[in-house]
C-alpha cells in the first residue's frame, strides 16, 4: 500500500479514536451520581446554578462544575463548656452538646465559612443568656425546659444558614467548691429542720392521743358513777315505796337486813376466829333474824 494511504487511514482512525474519547469524557462530565448521604452544589461560571440531590443527575459539561460536596448526615459538635451566671448571681459551668444537619447546602456554603465554630459560638451565647434568666434551683430542676428554650433559640439563629438543629443537650451543670459547700450546709440544715418538725408532730400527736385516752377514761368513770347513782336512787325509791305502803314494818325490815349483813361481814373477815357480841346486840340480831324470817315468808 502506498504510504500516503496508510497515513490517511491512520489519521482517520486517530480522529475517530479522539472523537470517541471526547464523547466519553463529555458523557462522564455530564453525568453526576450523587450518594444518598450527600448533595452537590453546582456552579456555572463561578455562580450558583443548582443543587444536585441523591441519584443520577445531568449537567452541562465544561460549563457546570460540582464545586461543593456536602454531607447531609446528622452531625455532632464537640462537647463544649461555658461559664454562666444565674439570676441569683451563682457562677455555673454548663456542658453542652448540639446535633445538627444541613438541609440547604447552598445557604451553608455561601453564607457561613466555619459552620461548627459558628454554631458553637451561637450556642454559648444563648446558653449564657438563658441561664441568666433563671435561679440556680430553676436551672437544676427545669433542665428539660431550659434545653427546649436553648434549642428553639439556636434554631432561630441558624435558620439563615440552611441548618436544622435536631437536638441540644445539657450534659452537666457544675458548681464551684464554695457554692457546693454552701448548698451542702443548706441541705443539712433543711434535713435537721424536717427532723425537728417530724419529732414535734410526733410529740403533739402523742399528747393528743393521751388526752383522748384520759377523756375517754373520765367519760367511762362518769358513766359508771351515773349508773351507780341511778341504781341507788332506784333502790331508795323502792324502799320509800315499801315504807309508804307497809309502814314501820318495812323500815324495821331494812334495818334488820343491814344488821345481818354487818354481822356476816364481821364474821367473814381474815384472822377473825371468835366474835364477841354484847347481849343487847344478840337480842337485836335475834329480833332482826326473826323479822327476816318473817319477811321471807
Amino acid at each position: 500500500m502506498p504510504e500516503d494511504l496508510i497515513i490517511d487511514l491512520l489519521s482517520g482512525n486517530l480522529v475517530l479514536i479522539l472523537g470517541a474519547i471526547f464523547l466519553i469524557v463529555i458523557v462522564l462530565r455530564g453525568i453526576k451520581i450523587v450518594p444518598q448521604s450527600e448533595k452537590f452544589v453546582v456552579e456555572r461560571f463561578g455562580r450558583l446554578h443548582s443543587v444536585l440531590g441523591p441519584g443520577i443527575n445531568f449537567i452541562v459539561p465544561f460549563l457546570d462544575v460540582a464545586r461543593h460536596k456536602i454531607s447531609i448526615l446528622e452531625r455532632q459538635l464537640p462537647n463544649a463548656s461555658q461559664d454562666a451566671i444565674t439570676r441569683d448571681n451563682v457562677l455555673v459551668q454548663i456542658d453542652t452538646s448540639v446535633f445538627y444537619r444541613i438541609l440547604q447546602p447552598e445557604k451553608t456554603v455561601y453564607r457561613i465559612r466555619d459552620v461548627d465554630a459558628a454554631i458553637a459560638t451561637t450556642v454559648a451565647g444563648i446558653v449564657r443568656a438563658e441561664i441568666g434568666k433563671m435561679d440556680l434551683d430553676e436551672v437544676q430542676s427545669n433542665r428539660a425546659q431550659l434545653i427546649g428554650q436553648i434549642q428553639t433559640s439556636v434554631e432561630d439563629a441558624v435558620d439563615d444558614w440552611g441548618i436544622e438543629v435536631t437536638r441540644a443537650e445539657i450534659l452537666d451543670v457544675n458548681l464551684d467548691q464554695a457554692t457546693r459547700d454552701a448548698m451542702l450546709q443548706q441541705l443539712n440544715a433543711e434535713r435537721a429542720r424536717r427532723a425537728q418538725v417530724t419529732e414535734a408532730e410526733g410529740t403533739k400527736r402523742a399528747v393528743e392521743l393521751n388526752a383522748d385516752a384520759e377523756l375517754y377514761a373520765a367519760e367511762q368513770i362518769a358513766k359508771a358513777r351515773r349508773i351507780q347513782a341511778d341504781a341507788e336512787a332506784y333502790a331508795t325509791q323502792v324502799v320509800a315505796v315499801a315504807i309508804r305502803e307497809n309502814g314501820i314494818e318495812a323500815a324495821q325490815y331494812q334495818v334488820a337486813l343491814k344488821q345481818v349483813e354487818a354481822l356476816n361481814a364481821l364474821g367473814g373477815s381474815e384472822g377473825s376466829q371468835t366474835v364477841l357480841v354484847p347481849a343487847q346486840a344478840l337480842e337485836a340480831f335475834g329480833n332482826a333474824f326473826n323479822m327476816l324470817k318473817g319477811g321471807s315468808k
